[in-house]
């Protein structure tokens, strides 16, 4: 009789659930597969923005995804990891605690805008961290009558969520800090249209500036400036769990594992990383963390744990970016292609255009969860594995 080998999956988000339907589908009778999530409802971060500006979603409950495969929910906190004893300690939903027994242990934990970095972001500022949140923010917004509002950072998670604010609520006025340019990795002519966007919709930008605390009525500037504003959107910084770092797995300077080119813990090689919390080393560089990559990944270690359940050899991960989206409220985007390092190739498009191919490759996974119960979704089906460089990356 086949020994079944127990995987369990810290997180249930877009990388998480991947890996889980995976390797169920591609090892099904050789392994079983837990997945641990601290929410029953799956949570699109890549549309936060929309939550915390009042619009409404579809709501996707973890075991109506998981139905029919095999796979377990546990809703709770998974407190520690004990390598040695290959468990996990989790703080379930019910205030009750459960050891959960693993072979292979996939770590897909994510990452959340750090808020203790900055005095006062904790205490005052808004996040899209949870569902909880932005729906926190969508509120604030709906009381608001002619007021500022103030997003620091001006990543592309900032620029999404500063350009749906003005959109929704023409009633306020949102004012964009940053310490850098806003998109500065785009190309010049995509950053243009961008910026100009931003002027469209009525969104001040002030580059160039550094927050050093937050308060209840706005944000102090490094040299002391005051900016006032009657709320505040948080989104530059990022921290990961610490759970890797004390359970003695080997991380990076920011707590990420550091992994083999099979996406393996390269301390603890039962383990796969994958995602925001795995330090992924290619030919340009670590990646960074985004859907566009996670999901590669996450369809990667299941292909790859069903190998090893099978004594076969393992695939090395090999992955290339290929483009930059970044939505300008409902009714406008801009896309930087990019060669495989994410550095900007000549081409972009915008307007509807953009739209149309934002909403076709970053639109909800849910319909690739589905087709995932089905077939054996591969990583080269979700990424690119080549991309030249235009300019060396150390």
């Amino acid at each position: 009789m086949t020994d079944i080998k127990q995987v369990v999956v810290i997180g249930a988000g877009y990388t998480g659930m991947l890996a889980a339907l995976g390797a169920a589908k591609r090892a099904k009778g050789r392994v079983h597969v837990t997945i641990v999530n601290p929410w029953d409802r799956f949570t699109e971060r890549l549309r936060m923005h929309q939550i915390a500006t009042g619009q409404q979603l579809a709501e996707h409950r973890i075991a109506d995804l998981v139905a029919g495969t095999g796979i377990d929910f546990t809703q709770g906190w998974v407190t520690r990891i004990d390598t040695a004893a290959r468990t996990v300690e989790v703080s379930t939903a019910d205030a009750g605690q459960v050891w959960l027994g693993y072979d292979t242990l996939v770590y897909a934990v994510g990452s959340a805008t750090d808020t203790a970095r900055v005095p006062g972001v904790a205490e005052h500022a808004f996040t899209l961290n949870s569902p909880s949140s932005a729906q926190d923010m969508a509120a604030h917004l709906a009381r608001q009558g002619d007021s500022e509002f103030l997003v620091c950072g001006a990543g592309l998670t900032g620029i999404e969520a500063a350009t749906e604010i003005a959109e929704s609520h023409p009633n306020v006025r949102v004012t964009l800090l940053s310490r850098g340019e806003p998109a500065e990795m785009m190309g010049a002519k995509a950053r243009a249209y961008l910026m100009a966007a931003l002027d469209r919709l009525g969104v001040t930008v002030r580059a160039g500036v550094s927050v050093t605390k937050v308060l209840p009525g706005g944000v102090e500037l490094e040299g002391g400036e005051f900016v006032t504003g009657d709320g505040c959107l948080w989104t530059t910084g990022v921290r990961v769990a610490p759970l890797a770092t004390e359970a003695g797995i080997a991380t990076d300077e920011h707590g990420r594992v550091v992994t083999d080119t099979t996406l393996r813990s390269v301390s603890h090689p039962e383990i796969y990383a994958i995602g925001d919390a795995a330090a992924v080393r290619q030919a340009y560089g670590v990646i960074h963390g985004t859907c566009q990559s996670g999901m590669p990944m996450a369809a990667h270690a299941g292909e790859n744990i069903a190998r090893q359940v099978r004594g076969k050899r393992l695939k090395p991960f090999r992955f290339g970016y290929i483009h930059q989206p970044v939505s300008l409220g409902r009714r406008d985007a801009v896309i930087q292609f990019t060669y495989g390092d994410d550095t900007p190739r000549p081409w972009y498009i915008t307007g509807r255009a953009a739209i149309f191919y934002k909403e076709s490759v970053s639109s909800s996974p849910i319909k690739t969860y589905g087709l995932s119960k089905r077939l054996a979704i591969s990583s080269r089906m979700l990424a690119t594995t080549g991309g030249k460089r235009n300019k060396p990356v150390a």
